[in-house]
């Protein structure tokens, strides 16, 4: 009887162990569509498996302090990366693999013309037109931060900061703004492009003169394995690149991935 109580334990120990064998990845919500195409291809050449996980990317660093089990940590903004380096979270500085741009969208009811220089939606809140407007929170997610900043640099922070509505990463927040209880937001370029908005919402993307750069940078952290190290290099491969691409993504030098 002893024998097969530990038979039947161990049976539903296994399944765990395989898990648990699979490096947890924290990833930016932007990467949500590009980075899920890049795994798949992953396991298939290689065999291996990740397990994503998405976020903002200030909430993210935080979990990083307090423990996570994560092994790889793609940031929507630099910094975060570079000052976990240097309280010793990670094995080095990481690398950038991208560089992120905002789009506004707007759903094909909507009133707010799709015009990037944002002159549009300014009428639009002017004429009373908009009763919300989505971004991501601006406190700790990079996305919803260069939004404020792009507001602010059109002139329209003050006139649309009693309509904002925040997402708690931005692609919460670009759920809000295509799922018919705003009149729009401000997204990554990256989210704009996927099927499941592209389809429901129109876009226009956004001067990059508007915000400070959106530098994202990846970063091994210190219990990082062999199947993480793995998966970092494959990311700056020519296919995964090619894939962030077609995501809207470049370089920071702003040459094609």
């Amino acid at each position: 009887m002893l024998l097969i109580r530990l038979i039947a334990v161990l049976a539903l120990l296994l399944p765990l162990s395989l898990r648990a064998a699979e490096p947890v990845i924290a990833a930016a919500s932007t990467l949500k569509f590009a980075l899920d195409e890049i795994a798949s291809a992953f396991t298939a050449d290689t065999g291996h498996r990740v397990r994503l996980t998405y976020g903002s990317s200030g909430l993210m660093a935080t979990q990083v302090r307090n423990g996570a089990p994560f092994q790889l940590f793609l940031s929507a903004d630099e910094g975060y990366v570079l000052q976990l380096h240097a309280d010793g979270f990670t094995r080095d500085e990481g690398t950038l693999y991208a560089a992120g741009r905002l789009a506004l969208v707007v759903p094909r009811n909507s009133p707010v013309p799709v015009a990037g220089d944002l002159g549009g939606l300014g009428g639009a809140l002017r004429a009373g037109q908009v009763r919300r407007f989505a971004i991501a929170n601006p406190e700790h997610a990079p996305y919803g931060a260069r939004a404020r900043e792009a507001l602010v640099h059109a002139g329209l922070w003050e006139l649309a900061l009693p309509r904002l509505v925040y997402g708690e990463n931005v692609s919460q927040a670009a759920q809000f703004a295509t799922g018919g209880s705003a009149e729009g937001g401000i997204v990554s370029f990256s989210l704009a492009l996927s099927p499941g908005l592209s389809s429901i919402a129109d876009h226009a993307l956004i001067p990059a003169s508007y915000h400070a750069p959106l530098l994202q940078r990846m970063v091994l952290l210190n219990n990082a394995g062999a199947t993480a190290e793995a998966f970092y290099t494959y990311l700056q491969q020519p296919a995964a690149r090619a894939v962030m691409q077609r995501y809207g993504f470049t370089l920071p030098a702003a040459e094609p991935l």
